[in-house]
């Protein structure tokens, strides 16, 4: 037909331009917003064990908190010497824990969640199969785990300052936008390495225990890293728990600091969670492709 009767009057059928048009315009605004609509995605899904996140970011910390405070550092007498500054063993540990626990997140949501994405749910396809583009998808699990790690890093932020751990609290903040970059710079390569994965032979336990525990053992988290022989003080040199770590101690008990120190800290931390991104859209593009 021709012609539609509408309310008794005769329409003109939409041509095939128009309907384009048109579907083009529904489309822009999935496109405009994919990133947040899959980071929404993301954050809803977290609800199936929120629970989960919630004793973890505050169970976690304060077990931690009483085991050295009430434990760990009543049976240390003599303070930290850290950058020639005396401080209590609590105090020198809190920021390093709490980039840690940023760092733990990361563990978990940028592995088998990314995995789970392209082989066992294979909800990424579906995202694919709509406006969004690959590197919106990329970004939105981004957003998505960096949300639970803000929720982590306020969380122990206010533990240790209850704890008085932050004995300069006006800059003692900025370890949470801190905790962030350092959460997203291990996380982000490990989300590139996740994505490269087709199929689960224990790669994600490997990382745990040759990554992850090394890294936190001999990162300069429990004592300054140059009490370590200097055979073992390369892990810290790359890890960017020990660079975030460094940055935490300036600004929360104001350890001395030389300007280019704080740039290296800054800019290595920065380079591994924009070079992980880069990478990871490449191997969603050529994954979701396919």
């Amino acid at each position: 037909m021709p012609h539609a009767a509408v309310s008794g009057a005769t329409l003109p059928h939409p041509t095939t331009e128009e309907l384009r048009a048109e579907a083009m315009e529904w489309g822009r605004k999935p496109r405009s917003l994919g990133t947040w609509y899959v980071t929404e995605h993301m954050v809803r899904a977290m609800r199936a064990y929120g629970w989960t996140i919630v004793v973890g970011a505050l169970g976690q910390p304060i077990l931690y908190l009483l085991g050295l405070a009430v434990g760990l550092a009543a049976l240390l007498d003599a303070p930290i010497q850290d950058g020639g500054q005396t401080v209590p063993y609590l105090v020198f540990v809190a920021p390093a824990l709490l980039m840690t626990a940023a760092i733990s997140v990361a563990t978990e949501e940028f592995s088998f969640p990314v995995m789970a994405g392209f082989k066992w749910r294979r909800f990424f396809y579906g995202f694919s199969a709509s406006p969004l583009s690959p590197g919106q998808i990329a970004g939105g699990v981004v957003m998505g785990a960096a949300a639970r790690m803000f929720v982590v890093v306020v969380a122990y932020y206010a533990l240790i300052w209850i704890f008085g751990a932050v004995p300069h609290p006006e800059t003692g903040w900025l370890t949470i936008p801190i905790g962030l970059l350092a959460g997203l710079s291990f996380g982000i390569p490990y989300m590139a390495y996740a994505a490269s994965i087709t199929e689960d032979k224990g790669q994600f336990a490997l990382v745990q225990r040759f990554i992850f525990m090394p890294m936190f053992l001999f990162s300069g988290t429990f004592y300054p890293l140059d009490t370590l022989p200097l055979w073992l003080q390369w892990i810290g040199w790359v890890s960017p728990l020990w660079h975030a770590s460094e940055l935490g101690r300036i600004v929360t008990y104001g350890k001395p600091f030389e300007p280019f120190g704080v740039l290296v800290h800054i800019v290595f931390l920065l380079v591994l969670a924009v070079g992980g991104y880069i990478v990871a859209r490449r191997l969603f593009q050529r994954r979701l492709g396919e």
